[in-house]
């Protein structure tokens, strides 16, 4: 079973970046999907960024465009989201996350514990 141990989260002022980054436990990383979601207290889980295996393909939640980046390195079996010009309702708790089908949420299977990002205003 695949097991996905997220990091980088903190608290970083309006404007600023952080990058966190989501470790995987098993080889077979390279053939599944990974997306990075967020949920804020009260809401629901949103996607923010996907990427597929070989990393041709990634998506993007219009709110990040242009400000995140998501990327992957196979050889060591960990997804990054590289996030820039950090805005105040960026704040949720961060969540990688494994499918193979790479469709929306309820494909993915594996999921991390979730970092918490808090951005100051």
């Amino acid at each position: 079973q695949l097991q996905l141990v997220e990091s980088g989260g903190g608290l970083v002022q309006a404007g600023g970046s952080l990058r966190l980054s989501c470790a995987a436990s098993e080889r077979t990383f390279s053939r599944y999907y990974m997306g990075w979601f967020r949920q804020a207290p009260g809401k629901e889980r949103e996607s923010v960024a996907t990427i597929s295996w070989n990393g041709a393909r990634t998506t993007y939640a219009t709110s990040v465009k242009g400000r995140f980046i998501i990327s992957r390195d196979n050889a060591k079996n960990t997804v990054y989201l590289q996030m820039n010009s950090l805005k105040p309702k960026d704040t949720a708790v961060y969540y990688c996350a494994a499918g193979l089908g790479g469709g929306g949420i309820n494909s993915y299977t594996y999921w991390g514990q979730g970092t918490q990002v808090t951005v100051s205003s």
